[in-house]
C-alpha cells in the first residue's frame, strides 16, 4: 500500500490525540464529583487530602497506562494484578532471601513481568488464543508462581531508601513514586501523539487487516504492547512494595478490574482504536477521588463497590450514546 494509504490510516488518530480527546465528559464528571464532595465533607478540599489521593492512585495510574495500550489495539489483559504480585515476590525473594542488592532485585522483577507479557503476546499472536483466555490463564499461572516463591508467605522489610521513595515528599509536595507515575503518563502521551509507532496502535485497534495491508507488523506490535503492559504492572508492584515496605502473593487481587474500569471511564473504547492517556488519567482520578470521598463519608466498602460499578456502567453508556450521535 502506498505511503498515502498509511497516512490516511493514521490521520484520524493524529487529529484526535489532544490530551482530552474523547474525555471531556469524564472531565466534567470529575469536576462535578469534586464539587459534591467539597460540599459533603469539609475534609475533602485540602492540600493534604489532594496529596493523599495522588499517593493512593499511583499504582493504579501506572498499571492503567499499560492497559490503555492493550485496549487501544482491541485487546484485554486480565493478568496485570497477578503479574504485579509476581513482580513483588521476585523482588522480595531476590533481595531478602537471596541477599542480592535492590539494584539486581528490581531488574529481575521487571524481567519476570516482561516474560509473562511475552508469553501472553505469543499465545495471542502465534497460537491465536483469544486475549481474554490467554490473560486469564496467565492470571492463574502468575498468581500461582507468586505463591510458590515463598509458599504463600509475605516478606517484610526493605532498605530505608527504597521505602522513602513512597514517603518522602520532594519540595514538600510529591513523592518519588508519584513523580514516576506522572513521568510514565507524560512519556506515554507523547508516544501516542507524536510517534508513528503510537499511531500504529490506533490503526490496529481500528482494523487489524487494514493495518497489516498498510505495512504494520501487527503480531510484533501486539506482542510489544502486552510486554509493555506487563512491565508497567511490574513497576506498579515495585511501587506498591515501597508503599507497604512488604510484599505478599495476595497483592494486586482485583486490580485488573480497577485498571480496566479506569481506562473505560476515561473514554477508551473496549473495541479498540479510540481513546488516549489523557482520558485514562481522568478515569484514574475519578476512581481515586470517588474512593477517597466515600471513605471520608464513612460509606461501607461493600457499598463502594456497588457505586463504582454503577459509575462504570454510566460511563460506558454515556460514551456509547455519544458515539451514536456523532
Amino acid at each position: 500500500m502506498s505511503a498515502l494509504g498509511v497516512n490516511e490510516q493514521t490521520q484520524q488518530p493524529r487529529t484526535s490525540l489532544a490530551w482530552l480527546s474523547g474525555a471531556t465528559g469524564p472531565l466534567i464528571g470529575l469536576l462535578i464529583l469534586c464539587v459534591f464532595l467539597s460540599v459533603a465533607t469539609d475534609r475533602f478540599l485540602s492540600v493534604r487530602n489532594a496529596l493523599n489521593i495522588l499517593d493512593q492512585i499511583t499504582v493504579l495510574g501506572v498499571m492503567s497506562v499499560g492497559m490503555t495500550f492493550v485496549i487501544l489495539i482491541g485487546g484485554i489483559d486480565l493478568s496485570v494484578g497477578s503479574v504485579l504480585a509476581l513482580s513483588m515476590m521476585v523482588m522480595g525473594w531476590v533481595a531478602n532471601v537471596a541477599g542480592l542488592p535492590m539494584a539486581v532485585a528490581i531488574p529481575l522483577a521487571l524481567l519476570a513481568s516482561a516474560l509473562a507479557g511475552l508469553i501472553v503476546g505469543l499465545m495471542v499472536t502465534s497460537f491465536r488464543v483469544p486475549a481474554f483466555i490467554a490473560t486469564l490463564a496467565m492470571m492463574s499461572v502468575a498468581r500461582g508462581i507468586a505463591n510458590m516463591i515463598t509458599d504463600g508467605q509475605q516478606i517484610v522489610g526493605f532498605p530505608d531508601w527504597f521505602t522513602m521513595l513512597a514517603i518522602d515528599r520532594h519540595f514538600g509536595v510529591l513523592t518519588a513514586t508519584v513523580f514516576l507515575m506522572l513521568a510514565i503518563v507524560i512519556v506515554s502521551w507523547l508516544f501516542l501523539k507524536y510517534r508513528s509507532e503510537g499511531r500504529m496502535l490506533y490503526a490496529i485497534g481500528g482494523n487489524p487487516e487494514v493495518a497489516r495491508l498498510a505495512g504494520i507488523n501487527v503480531p510484533v506490535v501486539t506482542i510489544g504492547v502486552y510486554v509493555v503492559c506487563a512491565i508497567l504492572a511490574g513497576v506498579a508492584g515495585i511501587v506498591l512494595a515501597a508503599r507497604l515496605d512488604a510484599v505478599q502473593p495476595s497483592s494486586g487481587f482485583g486490580y485488573e478490574l480497577d485498571t480496566i474500569a479506569a481506562v473505560v471511564i476515561g473514554g477508551t473504547s473496549l473495541s479498540g482504536g479510540a481513546g488516549g492517556i489523557g482520558g485514562t488519567l481522568i478515569g484514574v482520578l475519578i476512581i481515586g477521588v470517588l474512593r477517597n470521598g466515600l471513605n471520608l463519608l464513612n460509606v461501607s466498602p461493600f457499598l463502594q463497590q456497588v457505586i463504582i460499578g454503577v459509575v462504570i456502567v454510566l460511563a460506558v453508556g454515556a460514551e456509547t450514546l455519544r458515539r451514536r450521535k456523532a
